[in-house]
């Protein structure tokens, strides 16, 4: 049997019920309910999450599982990963507080503070225990003198790597390097090109 939650309630759940951390909300209205089936809250108007890891600001944001394990933010959405220093915006995002995975969708932005990265694309998930960030569809992203572009690519904000498939192309000031699949290392700059390299290289005369 499900009961309804009231504004008390709801919060003492979120502060003392969700396991590993205290989770903080704030919006205009909100609904809820609690059961043996799980826990389930709808955040509406100005909502607003705050855990230990993350920072989240939506039109709407959805609770749900045991222990408010997943947040589901729409409209508007915007953010922190307090920890790992990244700042992001989009339409919608999902975010699992067990596996620390986080899936963002439709003109995303996102901005790796700590790495002086800046990244969009249409789809974006986000691990935080390997670091990685796969984008899909009108991925571009810049990085000091790089700029890049791809319709899939991997960032890795540990081991500063990116990888880019799907007609990728790197442009360091006057250089330009296309291939099939381009990793680059952002701490060295190094480009590795695999399969039908092109490119345009130009040297300054002394």
């Amino acid at each position: 049997m499900r009961a309804n939650l009231s504004l008390f309630s709801l919060f003492f759940l979120f502060a003392f019920t969700a396991a590993a951390e205290t989770v903080m909300f704030r919006s205009d209205s909100m609904t809820g309910s609690s059961g043996s089936g799980g826990d389930f809250a709808r955040l509406t108007g100005n909502a607003s999450i705050t855990t230990e890891r993350v920072e989240i600001f939506a039109d709407s944001i959805e609770l749900s599982g045991k222990d408010y394990r997943y947040i589901k933010a729409t409209g508007n959405v915007s953010g922190t990963n307090i920890k790992e220093k990244i700042d992001f915006t989009c339409a919608e995002m999902t975010y699992d507080r067990e596996l620390k995975v986080s899936s963002m969708h439709d003109t995303v932005h996102l901005v790796d503070r700590a790495n002086g990265t800046v990244a969009n694309a249409q789809l974006m998930e986000y691990d935080e225990n390997t670091g990685a960030v796969v984008m899909q569809i009108s991925v571009a992203m810049q990085q000091k003198d790089n700029v890049c572009t791809a319709s899939y690519a991997i960032y890795n904000t540990q081991t500063r790597k990116l990888f880019l498939s799907g007609n990728p192309q790197i442009v360091q000031g006057a250089d330009t390097f296309r291939a099939q699949e381009i990793v680059l290392d952002l701490d060295t700059n190094e480009v590795t090109l695999d399969g039908r390299v092109r490119g345009a290289v130009k040297r300054n005369d002394e």
